[in-house]
């Protein structure tokens, strides 16, 4: 499946993103010609230039204990299972977790907000006219952890490196920095090509600085067994390759008291734990040898967690609500095959997928229907449209489906047997109504063949899923079937477009950005390679794709956001299936936290801290 969002910008690079919103084009409501605390695409800054803290910290958080966690992500180089050196930013090597807590950046992401940043080491930024060249003025008291200052020269030390020598998911995005320069010890000034994205602003203010001196005579691209000297809350503590990595929280951190900085990196102790196999690691999580642990699999979920720990309340279970926006996963149409081509097919069809019986049987219960490739957002269209959408669908009225001006569509909740007969009685009608007939038990189509479809996969971990609709397509008489094959020939075909149905995700971008004409627009639609993976030909997608690129405001993005949203739910190119709506938190009862916790993120590793009676817990204090 392919998957996309903001948050992974920096990690992915310019190539996971084709045609990214220019940044020339971005920003448009920031004020030029003058130092700004923050950026954001729209210029719509929660926080203002005197903000004391993030909303989401508590700034009287206790300082003390640790916390003991695997990553529940990676990027760059970086390694699930094991780890040996400690440069995660270039190709060589598998790169340590926990690397970014031991350096500054010029700007930092709230995670209350979904594109905008705010000054650390750079007390402020200037943006020219022409949004192609952006001057970063340090704050006077940003220092690595020797008691050096950071300067202009290390901050285009940083770029250069990275931009040349750097991971390609990084160093791909970084060329779009035309120049960099150092104008005076404090201020950084650098310009961006024409084409540049909003993507290399996020990467340049995201990344790490690091120390040019240090750096001097060493080899950037070698397998790195020393730990660089850094500016951030952390420096590298114990480690042992393959096995952990300990960072130790810096006294007197210079930025302790910069707004962005409050109330957060309270640990003493933050320790990485790697380990090969899921059982050892539950295991070591059991023992209290990891303190935190995120799940990310139903099952292990629903039915792991009743260990004694758990029972007595040692340890405790949550469901954090996930507020970043869903995005879409379904199966996807191949409208380019003329059995799909009937919308009434389309419906069809998907009134068979019992979502219901899928989540109680093989899912525990644990997920929830999607309907949109905007859930969890603005851009999610709901009720009757409104006046400010019907602007935008008017003028398509006789091209689309009548159903598009009413209730956008959610899909009908079944009786979860998994035999669902009213929804096969419904779906056989509007077979009915589309020419086709059932013969002996056979769908047929107009053409007088019967209607065959074949599920594309490369993995049988969807397989349960996959044979749970299956069963209910045979009730009707379509001949269907799952074909498992391996990643280079699914690569192939999906290039080629050589499949019925395929399962594909895609999670949309929180500003304007022209990717989405590639998933959506008709110029995609018989493009080998594109990620219009249904095949969309729509003039009235094509125009609203266009309203919705030249957004220069909030509100302008989520009105054209939502009139296509109408439009796909309504045209049934996709048969959504789920969404995980909660983060599956599971820590011993060590912790506490803010009263209000992130939108976007769980907060654990910087909101949260150790309570005052747990401190002196065997293991806790280090």
């Amino acid at each position: 499946m392919r998957r996309f969002n903001r948050r992974d910008v920096l990690a992915m690079g310019a190539g996971a993103m084709a045609l990214p919103l220019l940044a020339r084009d971005a920003f448009a409501q920031l004020a030029t010609e003058k130092p700004l605390h923050g950026i954001s695409v729209f210029g719509d800054l929660k926080y203002g230039p005197d903000f004391a803290h993030f909303d989401y910290v508590d700034p009287a958080a206790l300082k003390g204990g640790r916390i003991v966690t695997q990553s529940p992500v990676r990027v760059f180089n970086q390694n699930f299972d094991t780890f040996d050196t400690l440069n995660m930013y270039v190709f060589r090597g598998n790169g340590a977790f926990g690397m970014p807590l031991t350096f500054a950046s010029l700007m930092v992401s709230s995670s209350d907000e979904t594109s905008s940043m705010y000054g650390y080491a750079a007390e402020s930024v200037t943006i020219s006219q022409d949004r192609l060249s952006w001057r970063f003025a340090l704050h006077p008291d940003a220092a690595f952890h020797d008691g050096s200052k950071i300067t202009a020269e290390d901050v285009v030390f940083t770029l250069t490196m990275l931009r040349d020598l750097g991971h390609e998911n990084l160093a791909s995005t970084l060329r779009a920095v035309a120049g960099v320069e150092a104008l005076d010890e404090r201020t950084v000034a650098l310009t961006l090509t024409e084409d540049a994205g909003v993507a290399t602003i996020l990467a340049v203010a995201e990344c790490p600085i690091f120390s040019k001196r240090w750096w001097d005579g060493r080899d950037f691209q070698a397998s790195l067994s020393e730990a660089p000297l850094g500016s951030g809350p952390y420096r590298v503590g114990r480690f042992n390759f393959g096995a952990f990595i300990e960072f130790d929280r810096v006294d007197d951190h210079w930025a302790s008291k910069r707004p962005v900085m409050v109330g957060r990196f309270n640990f003493d102790r933050v320790r990485y734990e790697y380990y090969r196999d899921r059982t050892a690691s539950f295991e070591a999580f059991k023992a209290g040898l990891i303190t935190f642990r995120e799940e990310f699999t139903s099952r292990n979920w629903a039915t792991d967690y009743n260990f004694p720990a758990v029972a007595d309340g040692r340890v405790k279970l949550e469901d954090y609500p996930d507020g970043r926006p869903a995005g879409g996963q379904g199966w996807f149409f191949n409208l380019r095959r003329s059995k799909f081509a009937d919308r009434r097919v389309r419906d069809a069809l998907g009134l068979m997928f019992d979502f219901e019986w899928t989540n109680a049987n093989i899912m525990y219960n644990s997920f929830e229907r999607s309907n949109s490739f905007f859930e969890n957002s603005e851009g999610k269209a709901a009720g009757m449209p409104d006046a400010a959408e019907l602007a935008l669908l008017e003028p398509f009225r006789d091209q689309l489906d009548p159903s598009v001006f009413e209730e956008a569509y959610v899909a009908p909740v079944s009786d979860g047997s998994g035999r669902d007969r009213a929804r096969a009685r419904a779906a056989l009608n509007l077979l009915q109504e589309a020419g086709c007939t059932l013969v002996d038990g056979r769908l047929m189509l107009p053409t007088g063949e019967q209607l065959t479809i074949e599920f594309l996969g490369n993995s049988d971990t969807f397989e349960p899923h996959h044979n749970a609709y299956i069963r209910n397509l045979r009730q009707i008489g379509v001949k269907a079937s799952y074909r498992i094959v391996d990643a280079a020939q699914y690569a192939l075909r999906l290039r080629d477009f050589d499949f019925d149905m395929v399962v594909s995700r895609f999670s949309m971008s929180p500003y304007p950005s022209p990717f989405i004409r590639m998933v959506f627009g008709s110029k995609g639609a018989n493009s080998p390679g594109s990620f219009n993976m249904a095949g969309i030909a729509n003039p009235a997608i094509d125009a609203i794709l266009e309203k919705l690129i030249a957004a220069q405001s909030q509100e302008q993005f989520m009105v054209a956001t939502r009139a296509l949203d109408r439009i796909i739910r309504a045209e049934r190119y996709v048969v959504f299936q789920w969404h995980k709506p909660a983060h599956w938190l599971a820590y011993w009862d060590y912790y506490d936290r803010p009263a209000s916790g992130p939108r976007y993120d769980t907060g654990v590793l910087d909101t949260w801290w150790t309570r005052p009676d747990k401190i002196g817990a065997s293991g806790m204090s280090g």
